[in-house]
């Protein structure tokens, strides 16, 4: 060995130290890299669900947003947009007629006609007479059937229900017949008993109209609410009975505040139902009643207005602000139910 050389150790304990240590550093690193790999593939397959998951949403929701926006956000729009424009027409009015932007004068002639206006009257009597006839009807109706007293329950459910598969023109001409006199058996018989009423006089118009929605819709509501009181367990009503609560502190203490959520959707849908009120009285108008008129309700001032004096503008813009009271007053209903639920 030269001086200023390193002795280096090249013998077999010094290859098998090594075979060790690289070993060793092997092991260690696949030790290491197992759990990594592992969290991944977890985290891949993850995904992958995710992934598959909302593909699987999304062509459930498409055909959903599809008609959604075909048939209520295109509609809407076009009103919105047929609002802003008013037909005009050139000269001595021999020529065509064309659009021409009016901005609000649509919204601004139809809050300054007092028929309109008028309209949102009746309404609002229609309202206070229907709603609390449809809703506590509805729901008298419905408990009576749940009771334990009742007898012949599909007969009764398939009588108060079959009313509304009768379409709304048919039951408004039925109970035009029914109201008419000379051709009508109640109205023969209500003057043979000596009661004179007309259903076609200025009293008797609104009750009429109330009459043919309730007979129409009664069934269906009560449905709604049988439906809820039957989802009811059945072990609260028992437990109820065993404390000694009678039928009418089972059904107001505790059959009312376990269907409140199917009572708020029925009082809601009620009150949207009540302002788009226009089938029932535009055939009473066609039936030869003098007091109601074209344009008794808003949706009737907006049917003459598009399709009797052709202001299509005008139309789209009452149909807007009508659909803005809609809004307006389903959010305070909304607001007042769950105040009260708060409460409770």
């Amino acid at each position: 060995m030269r001086p200023g050389t390193t002795a280096t150790d090249t013998g077999p304990h010094s290859d098998t130290a090594t075979a060790h240590t690289a070993a060793s550093h092997t092991a260690a690193a696949h030790t290491e890299g197992a759990p990594v790999t592992a969290a991944r593939k977890a985290s891949w397959a993850r995904r992958a669900r995710g992934r598959a998951t909302g593909a699987a949403a999304g062509v459930l929701l498409t055909p959903f947003f599809v008609l959604f926006t075909a048939v209520t956000v295109v509609p809407i729009g076009y009103a919105l947009w047929l609002s802003l424009f008013t037909e005009k027409q050139s000269g001595l009015g021999f020529g065509g007629a064309t659009s021409v932007f009016s901005g609000l004068d649509n919204y601004t002639a139809a809050l300054g006609d007092r028929a309109f206006r008028e309209g949102f009257w009746v309404l609002a009597g229609y309202c206070v007479v229907y709603i609390p006839l449809m809703v506590g009807g509805a729901l008298a109706l419905a408990l009576l059937l749940d009771s334990t007293l009742a007898r012949a329950r599909r007969f009764f459910q398939l009588a108060l229900f079959l009313p509304h598969a009768v379409p709304g023109i048919i039951a408004a001409l039925i109970w035009v017949y029914l109201y008419t006199p000379g051709l009508s058996p109640v109205v023969k018989a209500m003057h043979s008993g000596g009661i004179g009423f007309d259903f076609f006089s200025s009293s008797g118009t609104l009750p009429s109209v109330v009459n043919i929605a309730l007979w129409e819709w009664l069934g269906y509501n009560m449905v709604i609410f049988y439906a809820a009181l039957q989802a009811i367990d059945r072990s609260v009503l028992e437990a109820a009975v065993m404390d000694g609560a009678g039928e009418w502190r089972t059904a107001f203490g505790i059959k009312l505040p376990l269907i409140r959520a199917s009572l708020v959707m029925v009082s809601l849908f009620t009150v949207i139902g009540s302002l788009q009120l226009f089938t029932e009285p535009l055939i009473l108008n066609q039936g030869g009643s003098s007091t109601v008129t074209s344009t008794w309700t808003p949706n009737m001032y907006a049917y003459t207005a598009a399709f009797s004096r052709n202001d299509y503008g005008l139309a789209a813009a009452s149909a807007v602000l009508l659909a803005l009271a809609a809004a307006l007053l389903s959010f305070v209903v909304t607001r007042l139910t769950h105040r009260k639920g708060a409460k409770a």
